[in-house]
């Protein structure tokens, strides 16, 4: 049995992530007629294309689309197998890709990211902000950061903090509309919901002995809660948001919160990182830096989550 042509799935990768031969070659540190070489060498032993090449552009085939999730996987294990086996001996130094929730990263990454960045001034981080879900190993992250239930089993999860959640309206609203005294009376209120999935997703509440579900219903349904905030401010209705969100309204009192006395189902915060558990030392260390940085910020809240 041939052994694998690592060189030849590296360049590959190269080309398709930085989008040109000349790109792969800048970002590999080899010539752009090796990185040819080598793709072509493995196209001919696989008996496919995997790259369309015209004078202008290359594109991934399909074929080589559907190779791309396994071989970015094959060049990370290969990578951090060998920075492992360097172990400290060398500074930490290299690109991360880190993937985390657009409300999340705005608010709250930056001090913790410019933080590891000082410490460590040789590592490259790649921050994609989206409140998308991405495929980690097809897209090549090496750390994603997901507030929510954990549906892919295959990739290795860490658990940082819960994550406080409130049902949240403005004075001006409840003074004008009334303050709901039970989960069922929002059913007669403007509800601004806020997902990442099914705009109808029941909203389940408990407090000691009763349980009460609700169908949000209300004129706009997004992805994304920091358009929700200055619409709540505004006297727009009523939301279930992360406290984390709308910290500095409900510390300003623009907004309050409503329906204290019962509670939601508990969130998270997840650190996922691709199923390979041999990762590169910088890696490693930003995941550490993150876990224990984000664990102090969210249990520190104002959020009756006590720290510790």
């Amino acid at each position: 049995m041939a052994l694998p042509d690592y060189e030849g799935w590296a360049c590959f990768v190269a080309v398709a992530d930085g989008g040109s031969f000349t790109a792969a070659a800048r970002s590999l540190g080899i010539s752009k007629a090796s990185v040819s070489k080598a793709v072509t060498r493995l196209e001919a032993s696989l008996g496919i294309t995997l790259l369309h090449r015209s004078s202008r552009v290359v594109t991934v085939s399909t074929a080589g689309e559907g190779l791309l999730g396994e071989a970015r996987a094959m060049v990370a294990a290969a990578t951090a197998a060998t920075e492992a086996a360097r172990g400290d001996r060398l500074d930490l130094a290299g690109p991360i890709r880190l993937a985390a929730p657009m409300s999340f990263g705005i608010k709250v990454l930056g001090v913790p990211l410019a933080a590891f960045m000082d410490r460590h001034p040789a590592v490259e981080i790649e921050l994609t902000l989206s409140d998308a879900r991405h495929d980690l190993i097809a897209e090549g992250f090496d750390l994603a950061l997901r507030i929510a239930s954990l549906d892919d089993s295959s990739l290795l999860a860490r658990t940082i903090a819960p994550v406080a959640s409130s049902v949240i309206a403005s004075p001006a609203y409840l003074e004008r509309h009334g303050t709901p005294r039970h989960p069922l009376d929002l059913a007669g209120h403007r509800l601004v919901g806020y997902g990442h999935r099914e705009r109808a997703m029941p909203l389940r509440f408990h407090r000691e002995g009763e349980e009460a579900t609700i169908v949000p219903a209300g004129p706009l349904f997004t992805n994304n809660g920091d358009v929700v905030i200055p619409m709540l401010a505004a006297g727009g209705g009523i939301a279930v948001l992360p406290d984390f969100i709308a910290e500095a309204e409900l510390a300003s009192g623009a907004l309050v919160r409503i329906l204290i006395d019962w509670s939601l189902p508990q969130a998270f915060f997840h650190l996922l990182s691709p199923p390979s558990r041999l990762r590169p030392a910088r890696v490693r260390a930003l995941s550490d830096h993150l876990a224990q940085v984000l664990k102090v910020s969210c249990m520190g809240r104002d959020s009756g989550i006590p720290a510790g």
